[in-house]
């Protein structure tokens, strides 16, 4: 099983950046892990998506802000016709679930308003200037970027979902755009990588802030998931766990059966003292829950950019506060931990 013959999108620089280190131990394995993850046969629309990051054309990039948004260039950088074409490109990649992106004035309203979840969090974390960060389940990088934009020295996202790799690429090429066009003497270290959090070694204890958002419910052990992200992070490090909660008291869980506001794959999920029961359970020290939210319409909803259902599809029609199935409507929470 191989990567595509000469894909656009190419690993080996950075494998080669990491193999002296402190995670020189995950690069050994990594050229295999991503080859199995990236196999062809895995996935038929894979061509389309090599395509859409060949077709995407070169633009002008003026700016780069990633601590206010994911902005990169302005309006007035690239003619209505250029813009058009990069639209077309991009939407080749769709459905685009988290952002949003702006790229030379073109908005990627995409179904989530990430930017909102960021705003969330960043006040109750430790500053991440000068971290090395990993996002566990990052999706397409958004939160990477963010990341980066806080002043992270570098970051790595992880996620198997490999049409996410390739929308993170081709954000990717307009950031490295506007490095080039405007030879601003700096870079960002942000890549994302077509991997699971169980593929890194054990107890590699390398990164300064570990990130889990929306994947702890996807998890059939929740306890193997936390005990997977204490050793990945330093000692003194901080994790920040998000995911969706239920009321209740200390042992309190949901367990669906079937689906989950028409989600499959969740297992589990738990009410606050439950997840801080476990953080405790799994050697974190400092455990606090720093937000709670109901997700809205207006927080996740379809756009052009993802036509599909999205949560007003998810609950019921004439009750709001209930799925379709009957459970409680989306509640999330941010909780924030040292190992």
């Amino acid at each position: 099983m191989n990567i595509p013959e000469n894909s656009i999108i190419n690993f080996s620089d950075f494998i080669s950046s990491i193999s002296d280190g402190q995670l020189s131990s995950w690069a050994a394995n990594l050229p295999k892990d991503i080859q199995c993850s990236m196999a062809p046969d895995r996935w038929g629309d894979m061509p389309t998506w090599e395509q859409a990051l060949r077709s995407l054309p070169e633009i002008n990039c003026s700016k780069l802000d990633l601590k206010n948004g994911v902005f990169i260039g302005q309006l007035g950088d690239s003619s209505n016709t250029e813009i058009k074409y990069l639209e077309q490109s991009l939407m080749k990649l769709h459905p685009w679930r988290k952002g949003p992106f702006f790229i030379s004035g073109l908005h990627i309203d995409t179904e989530w308003r990430s930017d909102w979840k960021w705003d969330r969090i960043i006040p109750h974390i430790s500053p991440l200037d000068e971290k090395l960060v990993l996002d566990v389940g990052c999706g397409n990088g958004y939160h990477c970027l963010r990341m980066a934009g806080e002043g992270a020295a570098r970051v790595i996202g992880i996620d198997p979902s490999i049409k996410f790799i390739y929308q993170f690429y081709a954000i990717k090429n307009y950031i490295n755009q506007y490095f080039h066009q405007t030879k601003v003497n700096s870079q960002i270290l942000v890549d994302v990588l077509p991997v699971k959090a169980e593929s890194l070694p054990k107890k590699l204890k390398a990164f300064d802030t570990v990130f889990s958002m929306g994947v702890i419910y996807h998890r059939r052990s929740p306890s193997e998931h936390l005990s997977k992200l204490w050793s990945l992070v330093k000692p003194g490090g901080e994790v920040v766990l998000e995911t969706l909660i239920i009321e209740g008291g200390l042992g309190d869980q949901l367990k669906p059966k079937g689906r989950y506001a028409k989600m499959s794959n969740v297992w589990s999920i738990p009410s606050i003292e439950t997840v801080l029961c476990w953080m405790e359970e799994n050697k974190f020290k400092n455990c606090r829950v720093v937000d709670i939210s109901i997700t809205s319409f207006k927080e996740q909803r379809s756009s052009n950019w993802m036509k599909f259902e999205s949560l007003s599809n998810f609950l019921d029609k004439t009750n709001s506060r209930l799925t379709v199935e009957g459970y409680p409507a989306p509640i999330r929470a941010v909780f924030v931990a040292e190992a």
